[in-house]
């Protein structure tokens, strides 16, 4: 029930405007949490009253974005909470939480700069403007370009944009020449969506997925990212003959996190593909549930989610692969600038 709802019930009788406001509070809760919420120690010393959105979390919470598409590959709407099942470690999980809404999104573009590169930056640039456009009004963006050295395209002041001329700026300083530093970008984009405030956090990596110049590995990116809440999808552009283009590793990283993983055979296909992964992040379900296995073991905990409907056919659910539980309790602390 909408809260605007629930408060004009209240005019009418008094009791139903303090229902009003446990119910949003409540969406607020829950909409403003991370894939994986840790229990409190403690609340902290500088806490205010006036602090209306600051989350107290006593119980941890698995927060799960997830794709549903029929045997077409075409994304279905129009489910409800009853027609989801959720396993973790194959044991069925109860749903606390459920929506399908568009929700704003903080979205880092992370774009190889590397010399490979040359030849498709126009396309690539193209595709990126495709996505902001297809994509959420109030959606924040940043641009991460990376050849051995990894930069922030948009100006120190401004972490994030949604601005097309900004976001078109920053696109236009890729100049493709050097080595590639694949892991490190996308260790500096994982940092950085964490600044954002939209309660969902997404980066979409343009590479051909090769890496000969990062400090970071793959199991320590691969292990960040399965600690993040960030969904990644990857576009893979190759070279024919390249023999450092790694499609494996954009596999890898878009199953692990819930993402999509395309590798064109033409660069005519990549604006399609942009505009296609803006669709998919603005009609995502989010389901919410409190684990069974209540340990702070740190062990990874697989993650399975089916969808069935009358009359639907064969649905098919794509999200997160799982996480990994806390260690220790933690305190909890976020406060959305965008509020219901």
């Amino acid at each position: 029930m909408r809260a605007s709802k629930l408060f004009n019930t209240g005019v009418r009788n008094g009791n139903a405007w303090a229902a009003a406001h446990r119910c949003l509070a409540a969406l607020c809760f829950l909409m403003a949490l991370p894939i994986v919420a840790r229990p409190q120690e403690g609340p902290p010393p500088d806490r205010r009253p006036s602090d209306p959105y600051t989350i107290r979390v006593s119980v941890g919470l698995v927060v799960l974005h997830a794709t549903v598409q029929n045997h077409r590959g075409n994304l279905v709407s129009g489910l409800g909470q009853d027609d989801f099942h959720v396993y973790e470690d194959g044991v069925l999980q109860q749903i606390k939480y459920f929506s399908h809404e568009d929700i704003p999104v903080t979205v880092g573009l992370v774009i190889d700069n590397s010399g490979s590169m040359g030849p498709k930056v126009r396309d690539v640039v193209a595709a990126a403007l495709a996505f902001a456009r297809s994509s959420n009004p109030k959606d924040q963006m940043f641009v991460v370009n990376f050849n051995e050295h990894v930069r922030f395209a948009l100006p120190d002041h401004t972490p994030f944009t949604d601005q097309p001329a900004q976001l078109r700026i920053a696109l236009s300083r890729i100049n493709a020449d050097g080595e590639t530093a694949l892991y490190d970008a996308i260790a500096a984009a994982l940092e950085h969506l964490k600044s954002g405030n939209r309660d969902k956090k997404v980066l979409i990596v343009i590479s051909d997925g090769g890496d000969d110049a990062s400090r970071h590995t793959l199991n320590q990116i691969m292990a960040t990212a399965r600690q993040s809440d960030a969904i990644i999808y990857t576009l893979g552009l190759f070279d024919e003959n390249d023999p450092d283009k790694n499609p494996h590793v954009l596999r890898q990283l878009a199953r692990e996190t819930g993402g999509e993983a395309f590798l064109p055979e033409s660069l005519s296909e990549v604006v399609p593909i942009c505009e296609q992964i803006a669709r998919d992040i603005r009609n995502q379900y989010t389901i919410a549930y409190v684990p069974t296995n209540a340990k702070q073991d740190a062990t990874y905990r697989a993650i399975q989610v089916k969808a069935e409907a009358p009359h639907r056919g064969r649905l098919f659910v794509r999200t997160r692969a799982g996480y990994t539980a806390p260690l220790k309790a933690q305190t909890l602390s976020a406060s959305p600038s965008d509020q219901p």
